[in-house]
C-alpha cells in the first residue's frame, strides 16, 4: 500500500501540473480532452482483467485530468476567490488523510459498501446528466454536492480497506492509485463547489 500512496501523490503532482498548463489551452480543446478522459477512463477499469494499467497511461491521463479540472477551478478562482480554491484543497486533503488512516487500521470489513457505492455513482451519474438539460437550483446543487463528500468518501474507504485487507500486486499499483486520484478529486470538486456555493450566500 505505500507503493500505491506515493504513485497517487505523484499522479497529483501530474495533474497540478496539468492544471496549471491548462491555462494556455484554447477553449475549444477542453471538450475533446474531456472526452478523451473519459474514453481513457472507461478502457482502464473495462479492460483491467486483460491488461494491467501502465505507469506511463496513469500520469497521462492525470496530467489530462488536471487540464480539463483547470476551467472548474479557474471558475471558483473568479467567483469565490483564491482562499475558497485553497481551502476546499486543504480539507479535502485533510478528510482523504483522516479516513485513509481510519481504513487502514480498523479490522471491520467495508467490501459490502462496493454495491451501494456504484447505485450511488450511477445516480450521481443520472443526475449530472439533467442538470445539463434542466439546471438545479442552488440549494439542490448543494444537495448534490453533499452527496458527492458522502460517496467518494466512502469510496476512499472501501478502496483503502480493500488493499489493506487483500493486498495489491507490483503490476494493479497504477490502478489502484488511479482509483484513490478519481476518489480525492471528485472529493475535492464536491467540496470546492459546497463552499462556492455557500461563499455566494453569505
Amino acid at each position: 500500500m505505500p507503493s500505491v500512496l506515493r504513485v497517487f501523490a505523484l499522479s497529483l503532482g501530474f495533474s497540478f501540473i496539468g492544471t496549471l498548463a491548462g491555462a494556455y489551452v484554447p477553449a475549444s480543446l477542453f471538450l475533446p480532452l474531456s472526452i478523451l478522459e473519459l474514453v481513457m477512463l472507461v478502457a482502464a477499469f473495462f479492460l483491467r482483467r486483460r491488461k494491467a494499467v501502465s505507469y506511463s497511461f496513469l500520469y497521462i491521463f492525470t496530467f489530462i485530468s488536471g487540464i480539463t479540472l483547470y476551467p472548474i477551478v479557474a471558475h471558483y478562482l473568479a467567483t469565490a476567490g483564491a482562499n475558497t480554491v485553497i481551502m476546499a484543497f486543504g480539507t479535502t486533503t485533510t478528510v482523504f488523510t483522516g479516513i485513509s488512516i481510519y481504513a487502514s487500521k480498523t479490522k471491520r470489513n467495508f467490501s459490502y459498501l462496493g454495491g451501494f457505492l456504484m447505485a450511488a455513482l450511477l445516480a450521481m451519474v443520472a443526475i449530472s446528466i439533467f442538470n445539463i438539460f434542466w439546471p438545479l437550483s442552488s440549494m439542490g446543487m448543494l444537495a448534490y454536492s453533499f452527496i458527492g463528500v458522502m460517496v467518494f468518501s466512502g469510496y476512499i474507504l472501501f478502496d483503502i480497506n480493500q488493499m489493506k485487507r487483500y493486498g495489491v500486486s507490483a503490476e494493479n499499483v497504477p490502478l489502484m492509485a488511479l482509483s484513490l486520484y478519481l476518489d480525492f478529486i471528485n472529493l475535492f470538486i464536491s467540496i470546492l463547489r459546497i463552499f462556492g456555493i455557500l461563499s455566494k450566500n453569505d
